[in-house]
């Protein structure tokens, strides 16, 4: 490495072994004679001071102890965008034929002499770089663009190209690089700490076709984000976990065709920020993990109304934040295109310990989700919460039915789940055990269809107890190897129809079976 110091060197990123950093000083640090370069490492715990050396300030750093003085010969500033390719794929100079030796062979005795030896490789290899399409060039210390169209003359097929962890300092470096792409289909930027566009960009045709961008832990602000995406024009997949988002603004006349957005490890200051993305029209999944919220709410929409927000919103991930009221999944029903969701690790769950009810819960809590066995968790949302009905209010008469608002507010769909499947009857609710059903016992009716002179036998089973454990006992009560039966039931709310038992790990209550229903045996 020569210890020459690039000419731009300040601001730019530098690789020392295998720890990254940024240039924020370069000069003389008194009594030491020579060049010194201060730099800002990623990791803190690799510094050693904030700057600051025998009390003059030379440089500034975030944290106390994140910065360093170094020799400009420890640090690499990195290479341009082709040699990396070249490097990667192995199509450099040297792993060919050296240029102007071995320009001879020998068979047995004859020595034959091939003419142009080097023009050969050398169309060889640009044969092999004209081929690629995806390019992954990820921690090869990729710092520019290179010498000008020499990118677009050696690669013209390339549509996607992973530039992860390398040395990029500027979003312009990116943009160079780009504009040498005509087809650029899918970039992917993440983890290269980097300066974006303060004001706005001129827009021109370098993005056209970009379709999917990641830009994870490149410390860009939404504002930034903005700026950038009137470049974006046909962008549909947008990555940008782990950056310095905190607050959110109305993307006016841009982003408009994107259908993924993931904003996770951000720390979103509440969920009134996600009103300002509300309108995108296009977005089909939201991602939001670990971002901090604490509730959702659309007040545009009244209880068991479609919100005008998110029109397009089919899946929404809210695992992992700090929501710790039912209220919040009440609201999610409002969505009208909603029908995947995933929001473990939320305070809310821990008000039920049996993650068969909650699962349930939450199903019947959102109309459009499209889960396994909705039906089944619906009618038992109704029954749960059959007393709690009455007492608020709740009547058999739709005379006399007229809920208190505090129920309604709880239970927003309960009003539709008694339009849809009934008022739940008093024999229902008698003796109606609350959430906490830990291990209640079924008395089920056990048929073979296939052996009608084998008499029915009645058994009462915990509900909790697996699809796989019912087959054990069973395999001991008719004398056959479990691996081979088949299990269904029947039940009178189920209209003549048979719902089958195929997953082994799910417990009875899964399946929704109920008192006095009949499980059917085949082998």
């Amino acid at each position: 490495m020569a210890a020459c110091v690039p000419s731009d060197a300040l601001g730019r990123r530098v690789v020392c072994g295998t720890e990254y950093a940024t240039v924020r000083y370069v000069g003389s640090v008194p009594p030491t004679a020579g060049i010194w370069l201060g730099v800002e490492w990623d990791d803190p715990q690799r510094g050693k001071h904030d700057g600051t050396y025998e009390g003059t300030q030379y440089f500034r750093c975030r944290h106390p102890r994140g910065g360093s003085f170094i020799r400009p010969n420890k640090a690499n500033f990195g290479v341009d965008f082709l040699t990396a390719v070249k490097d990667r794929y192995g199509l450099n100079d040297q792993q060919d034929v050296q240029h102007g030796t071995e320009t001879t062979l020998v068979f047995g005795k004859k020595t034959v002499e091939f003419v142009g030896m080097d023009s050969i490789a050398e169309q060889q290899r640009q044969d092999q770089l004209n081929q690629l399409v995806d390019i992954s060039v990820r921690e090869c210390a990729v710092s520019r663009a290179g010498q000008k169209e020499e990118i677009s003359r050696t690669c013209a097929n390339i549509r996607n190209i992973n530039l992860s962890k390398n040395l990029l300092s500027s979003w312009e470096t990116v943009t160079a690089i780009a504009s040498q792409v005509q087809n650029l289909e899918t970039l992917n930027i993440s983890e290269n700490k980097m300066t974006f566009p303060s004001t706005s960009t001129y827009v021109s045709s370098v993005f056209s076709k970009l379709r999917i961008l990641a830009l994870n832990q490149t410390e860009i602000t939404w504002t930034e984000v903005l700026l950038c995406a009137p470049g974006w024009p046909a962008l549909e997949e947008l990555y940008l976990t782990s950056n310095n988002i905190t607050v959110l603004e109305r993307p006016d006349n841009v982003l408009q065709t994107l259908k993924s957005l993931d904003l996770s490890d951000n720390r979103l200051l509440d969920g009134n920020q996600l009103h300002l993305i509300a309108h995108l029209p296009r977005l089909e999944q939201l991602i939001l993990r670990n971002t901090g919220l604490t509730s959702i709410h659309f007040p545009d929409a009244g209880f068991g109304c479609k919100t005008k927000m998110f029109p397009s919103l089919k899946r929404l991930a809210i695992n992992d934040n700090k929501i710790s009221e039912w209220s919040s999944i009440n609201e999610l029903d409002k969505l009208p295109s909603l029908r995947s969701l995933q929001c473990h690790n939320n305070p809310f769950s821990d008000t039920e310990k049996n993650p068969e009810t909650l699962r349930q819960l939450i199903i019947a809590k959102i109309s459009q989700l499209e889960v396994l066995n909705k039906k089944g968790a619906e009618l038992d949302y109704r029954k749960i919460f059959g007393n709690d009905w009455l007492a608020a209010g709740g009547n058999w008469n739709p005379e006399k039915n007229k809920p208190s608002e505090e129920f309604l507010a709880a239970h927003p769909r309960y009003p539709a789940l008694c339009l849809k499947y009934g008022a739940p009857e008093e024999g229902e609710l008698k003796g109606r055990q609350p959430l906490t059903l830990k291990n209640q016992l079924l008395t089920l009716t056990i048929k073979c269809p296939e052996k009608p002179e084998q008499k029915p036998v009645e058994k009462k089973l915990p509900e909790s107890m697996t699809i796989q454990r019912v087959k054990g006992l069973l395999y001991r009560l008719l004398n056959i190897p479990g691996s081979e039966l088949k299990l269904s039931y029947k039940s009178s709310k189920l209209e003549g129809r048979e719902v089958e038992l195929d997953n082994d790990l799910k417990p009875l209550q899964f399946y929704s079976i109920e008192n006095g229903d009949c499980v059917l045996v085949r082998w």
